[in-house]
């Protein structure tokens, strides 16, 4: 790996009791707001003399478990480590290889005269986590990776939940606080100028929420924290007709539009993740394959690359573990054999989103010129609803529609639609909101009247449990440890609630 630049950045003591996840708010919306171009002056692509383009992303998450000494907060990394003898705990070094090798693949790359890209998406679970263990060498490659003025053509960071959050069923109050903590985390661990680089946001499981309020909260919340685009999962969007998008149409971007309840709109501009098995695809490079056999597409009557999109768990499976780091190597070398000059005219080169999108608006399209869409079965319930609507409207409708249509749900979509979020986990759903309401009303109006409240440890205490509660894997593996887990969390955080209010 490349020596490490050195950049701002707070050390971080092994077991820290709390992560920089808040107390910056007004300073950072201010440096992420309004932001001008950024990638087109790294670039080394023209965009009319590419034919077609391809973006991979990685995925990388492990969750916060009260699983330490006397129960202390720690990661899941560090219990697998501790814990070597439990199911595939001794995956916990091969994991941790693959939360830093990019910082050697990428290097290796641009060594050999390739012209390499990829986007990476750490949950603010793991950035805090590796940082509490103390593993310096998975921060010092991510630094490397975030920091490092020649990876700032070929890596871009996404944004993300800090705490691996789904939307569609977390308290719309938090999505905003779930999305800044990231960006608090973030801006500690690589400094501000790396922040002000993340323009793209990866919504963990690909979850896109569809029913109105939560869908336009959260595009809202996004474009307020200064993001300029969304990744989304192809059939978890429809055209305002309710067709599925057309083959042409998921390969170039789109304009996402969410109305609420009460009419209000939001848009935001999003790249469309292609389905299929996301582990496989990306881990054997699919989306270079498959960005070979197109051609340019039309976008505004101009001909521009299509873009296949792909993003997938950077360390879960044997593919992603083993096959990754060879197929990605040799995608890239073969598109450097093809085109020794990194890009040009007739050829597939890889790309990143944000470079992607401001490649189109240097060219002159913009994002008023793509196609509108809207969250899946949003088409059903405007139909039904009509022009004008309030919530008690849409609430009616929504409940007439699951009562005619089994198919018809406001879960929202996301890549594991084999699982619900919901269903079965009250346990966990219940307390998490409770939790929520109890944080908003102890802490909202002392906010309003003085913003300096985040920076208490009070404040960011409580705002971590709230915030780990709503991780997805007290969700995802059933009931048992982990929702125990849920429950210990829950808790502490209404101990703390309590302890603060009386």
């Amino acid at each position: 790996m490349l020596n490490q630049p050195r950049c701002r950045t707070n050390r971080v003591m092994p077991y820290l009791s709390s992560p920089a996840i808040a107390g910056r708010e007004l300073e950072l919306q201010s440096l992420l707001q309004k932001r001008g171009p950024i990638w087109i002056e790294e670039t080394n692509l023209k965009l009319d003399e590419v034919s077609s383009a391809f973006a991979c992303a990685l995925h990388m998450h492990q969750p916060t478990i009260p699983a330490g000494i006397d129960g202390a907060l720690i990661s899941h990394l560090q219990y697998m480590g501790d814990h070597p003898e439990e199911g595939d705990n001794h995956n916990a070094e091969p994991f941790a290889k693959c939360y830093r090798r990019m910082a050697d693949l990428i290097p290796q790359l641009i060594s050999e005269g390739c012209n390499p890209r990829i986007m990476l998406d750490y949950s603010g679970n793991l950035l805090w986590g590796v940082n509490q263990m103390g593993r310096d060498d998975i921060t010092g490659a991510l630094r490397h990776l975030a920091c490092d003025p020649q990876m700032q053509r070929h890596v871009e960071w996404l944004g993300t939940f800090w705490s691996h959050a789904v939307a569609p069923s977390t308290p719309i109050p938090d999505l905003k606080l779930q999305i800044s903590a990231w960006q608090h985390q973030f801006a500690d661990l690589f400094g501000d100028a790396a922040l002000k680089r993340v323009k793209g946001f990866s919504p963990p499981e690909m979850h896109l929420p569809n029913h109105p309020d939560t869908l336009h909260a959260l595009i809202q919340a996004l474009n307020q924290c200064g993001y300029s685009w969304l990744m989304v999962q192809e059939h978890s969007v429809e055209n305002p007709d309710g067709t599925p998008l057309s083959n042409t149409q998921r390969y170039l971007p789109n304009q996402l539009v969410a109305r609420s309840s009460t009419g209000e709109i939001a848009e935001i501009t999003v790249l469309v993740k292609t389905q299929g098995s996301d582990t496989k695809l990306v881990g054997q490079m699919q989306p270079y394959y498959e960005a070979l056999t197109l051609e340019k597409q039309l976008l505004r009557g101009r001909e521009v690359p299509p873009v296949v999109t792909q993003i997938a768990d950077g360390e879960n499976g044997g593919v992603m573990m083993n096959e990754f780091p060879e197929a990605f190597l040799q995608a890239h070398r073969k598109k450097n054999d093809n085109n020794p000059a990194g890009c040009g005219h007739g050829h597939t080169v890889a790309v990143n989103g944000s470079e992607y999108l401001e490649l189109l608006e240097h060219s002159g399209i913009s994002s008023e010129g793509f196609p509108k869409i809207q969250a899946t079965q949003q088409h059903r319930l405007w139909q039904r609803v009509g022009e004008i609507s309030n919530r008690e409207m849409v609430s009616e409708a929504i409940n007439d529609l699951k009562a005619i249509h089994s198919d018809f749900s406001m879960e929202g979509a996301s890549w594991t639609n084999n699982l619900s979020w919901v269903k079965g986990y009250d346990n966990v759903l219940e307390p998490m909101k409770q939790l929520s309401a109890d944080f908003h009303q102890h802490f909202d109006q002392k906010i309003a009247i003085d913003p300096s409240v985040t920076r208490t440890n009070n404040y960011q205490q409580a705002l971590l449990h709230v915030l780990l509660l709503e991780t997805s894997c007290f969700r995802y593996w059933g009931q048992g440890i982990w929702t125990e887990y849920a429950r210990n969390i829950h808790n502490r955080g209404k101990a703390m609630l309590s302890r603060h209010t009386s």
